[in-house]
């Protein structure tokens, strides 16, 4: 087995688990302070991977904010922002959105095998298109990424990154902002899926860390022996 990188999964939820309405407009599931620490951990990380569907629907941009922590990062020889990383099964992403056209910071589209030519002629002049085989292992996508020299990889979503992650024993830590209210939205994404995951009544994970940051609470868990405090 290849060597992965360290993992850390990052994602705000509401009180009842869900990640978003099912309306189009993206659901603020944080605050100011908080979305401050998020980016002091982007700016602490080699890449972040998000899947197409949140590319979809929230549009990020995945940069660092801090002009002091992107000037840090320009002082040790890195990019001002981690590499943009996603997982697609399609090609159906639009090459105007804002994770290809945001910041001066290398893209990587994983793509699986029967979609990777119309991936490669739609993406390739704005992103390193990969064919990941039939379908995409986030296992070998995360040993692909620590060969090309990433060394702790930011995992954001959405629900389907999240559920094969934690199903296949990858992270090896969980930062997990909840929100103060519920979505009710049987029809919204919610943080994981369905899934046979390591963690359950028979083995439970460890809690390390629950802090307050204004109105959202903070729970941090350590999911791995790689666990480290930073």
């Amino acid at each position: 087995m290849r060597e992965r990188p360290y993992i850390l999964v990052s994602c705000g939820m509401s009180i009842d688990g869900y990640l978003a309405t099912s309306a189009p407009t993206r659901l603020l599931l944080s605050n100011e302070a908080d979305f401050d620490r998020v980016d002091g951990e982007r700016a602490a990380c080699d890449a972040i991977l998000v899947g197409a569907v949140t590319i979809r629907k929230d549009n990020p941009r995945l940069l660092v904010r801090s002009p002091v922590r992107r000037a840090a990062r320009i002082a040790r020889g890195d990019p001002p922002s981690p590499m943009k990383v996603t997982v697609t099964r399609s090609a159906d992403l639009d090459r105007a959105a804002r994770f290809f056209s945001a910041g001066d910071t290398d893209k990587l589209v994983y793509c699986e095998t029967q979609a990777f030519a119309e991936a490669r002629d739609r993406l390739g002049s704005v992103s390193t298109v990969i064919d990941a085989g039939h379908p995409v292992a986030m296992r070998e996508v995360c040993e692909d990424l620590h060969a090309r020299g990433v060394r702790r990889l930011m995992i954001e979503g959405g629900a389907a990154v999240h559920t094969q992650v934690l199903e296949g024993d990858l992270a090896d830590e969980l930062q997990l902002v909840i929100a103060p209210f519920f979505v009710g939205d049987s029809d919204a994404r919610r943080f994981v899926g369905d899934g046979s995951f390591p963690w359950n009544p028979r083995r439970r994970a460890a809690l390390v860390e629950a802090r307050q940051i204004e109105d959202v609470v903070l729970l941090r868990y350590a999911l791995s022996s790689r666990f480290r405090e930073r």
